[in-house]
């Protein structure tokens, strides 16, 4: 078997970030890490709030709207369609309290959606679970497992536009149309999609929300739902305040005395994402994460699950006595961690649990490496 050939190191990348030496930060899609830039940005903020409170946040609503019209002409939405909210978690609490479900409405959402925004859709309605091969490549076959699920009661659909575990392509354009050509109402999880995605929000969903602390550059805790036109006057604002009234994004968005500088300094990531060149930036990333993939699909028991090569984001499935359950999970992960040095993301599932991967400009393909060998090593072992 020939060994696959690494991608060159991103000119500069490593320099843009403040990662320690010892690890390799394998994970980014889970909680992603902040340029040095962006960290400035937020800390000529904060101390511009310690200065004068009062001028801060008395003009904090009107900098938040600045800031989010930068953000929207990133990612081609509405400037007046979206708002700021910490994570893709509360944005589906947002949007799923803005559908008014009653007990008698369903929710389909598929087994490879993230736990919290699911158990969200759980507390509102009842869940009508789509499960999808994982190791089913066909967009069309996915696509008619999901509309086959679809009865009277499905209100909405919350499905991922790219999941978290397995690293597919789920809420495509088509799919979206043809659940809203049924009367369901689409909501997206594009946690992973800002940054990641040229244009996120091109299948048009009813709610659509994205994390930018990942691919997107921002600092933690900085995300942002969009929604359609005719849903944005019934959209709750998450805690009241003096915007209520201003309604959407606005009453949204504005928390009283909440720390709004790393909202503030979001924009500053899809800049810096854009000045690097953004196809260039995704092209070596998802080619670094195919690489890392490839070395690992080489040891015995890792199959690696169907991939989208544009995504800086690989899966694969572990030997079935591994990661069955979140405790077996954590622990392996842990456990690679403290061994070889290397974060990734281990995830269970049902006869066997998973491994993802990423690719970031900071990371190295001897990173890659490091985990294969370490990993191989202790599947030998197991």
């Amino acid at each position: 078997m020939t060994a696959p050939t690494p991608p060159a190191p991103f000119p500069g990348g490593r320099r843009l970030f403040r990662l320690g030496r010892q690890t390799a930060h394998l994970n980014h899609g889970s909680f992603g890490a902040v340029p040095v830039p962006v960290a400035r940005a937020r800390r000529r903020l904060l101390a511009e709030a310690l200065r004068d409170p009062d001028a801060f946040f008395l003009a904090v609503p009107d900098r938040l709207a600045t800031a989010r019209a930068r953000v929207a002409d990133h990612l081609g939405a509405d400037r007046e369609g979206i708002a700021f909210v910490t994570n893709a978690t509360e944005a589906a609490q947002v949007a799923l309290d803005a559908l008014a479900l009653d007990g008698d409405d369903e929710i389909l959402v598929t087994d490879h959606g993230y736990g919290t925004v699911v158990r969200a859709a759980a507390r509102r309605a009842r869940l009508t679970t789509v499960a999808l091969d994982p190791f089913l490549a066909d967009e069309d076959a996915v696509r008619r497992a999901v509309l086959a699920a679809v009865t009277r009661r499905t209100k909405a659909a919350l499905l991922d536009q790219i999941s978290s575990p397995t690293a597919r392509p789920i809420a495509t354009a088509r799919l979206l149309a043809d659940l809203a050509e049924r009367g369901v109402t689409t909501v997206v999880d594009g946690a992973h999609a800002p940054g990641m995605i040229a244009a996120p929000l091109a299948g048009r969903p009813d709610f659509w929300f994205g994390n930018l602390h990942k691919w997107g550059y921002a600092p933690p805790g900085s995300a942002v739902l969009a929604v359609a036109p005719a849903h944005r006057g019934r959209v709750p604002a998450p805690v009241p305040s003096w915007e209520d009234d201003r309604g959407f994004p606005r009453a949204v968005e504005y928390r009283a005395t909440a720390d709004y500088t790393g909202w503030l300094a979001a924009p500053e990531g899809l800049d810096l994402l854009a000045s690097l060149g953004a196809e260039r930036v995704r092209g070596h990333n998802s080619s670094l994460a195919g690489y890392g993939a490839e070395l690992l699909s080489a040891l015995p028991g890792l199959t690696p699950l169907p991939a989208d090569e544009s995504l800086a984001m690989r899966a694969l499935r572990l030997p079935p006595n591994l990661a069955r359950t979140r405790a077996e999970a954590e622990a392996l992960r842990e456990e690679i961690a403290a061994r070889y040095g290397c974060r990734v993301l281990i995830w269970p599932w049902t006869g066997g649990g998973g491994i993802r991967i990423c690719g970031q400009i900071y990371n190295r393909p001897q990173e890659y490496e490091r985990l294969a060998m370490g990993l191989g090593s202790l599947l030998a072992a197991a």
